[in-house]
């Protein structure tokens, strides 16, 4: 359904999920990191960089599937929601990492752009999840854990 308010809620949520508004983008906090920095572990910190970014990956894909696809059955909590505590990540793993995420959140935006897709309508196969409720879960989930990132790194001296 096409709502006369859906078209600026559209370029808030687009906004909210692609650019600084309150804080860095997820892109900038996780630029110009080499494995040395996103797989180095901080005392007290239960998780390095690189499985953050991990886990902002599988639990972006998980909500996206969940959109678009009846079928979906979601990974089990937690412990399909993160990589093994030991887990470490070369430059390519790095790279596709980054990239998933950068090709589900477009995945994400092309169904939020989509004619005939309503917001506030209950996602069919759901328990009462709209569009609109999984797109702000999205730039919740990512933000908290984009500061995560920039935290770790400012312990990591690898912040500007």
């Amino acid at each position: 359904m096409d709502r006369p308010d859906q078209k600026a809620m559209l370029a808030e949520l687009t906004s909210l999920l692609t650019k600084d508004n309150a804080h860095v983008t997820f892109e900038d906090a996780c630029a110009d990191l080499t494995p040395e920095i996103w797989n180095q572990r901080v005392p007290d910190v239960p998780y390095t960089i690189w499985q953050v970014v991990e886990h902002v990956r599988i639990a972006q894909w998980d909500i996206v599937e969940f959109c678009v696809e009846p079928e979906h059955e979601s990974p089990k909590w937690p412990e399909g929601y993160w990589p093994a505590p030991d887990a470490t990540a070369d430059e390519e793993q790095w790279q596709e990492t980054l990239d998933h995420i950068r090709q589900n959140r477009q995945r994400f935006l092309h169904l939020l752009h989509a004619p005939g897709t309503d917001l506030l309508a209950k996602i069919p196969h759901g328990t009462g999840q709209t569009i609109l409720r999984e797109a702000m879960l999205i730039a919740d989930h990512n933000a908290y854990h984009t500061g995560e990132i920039v935290l770790i790194r400012r312990l990591l001296k690898a912040w500007k």
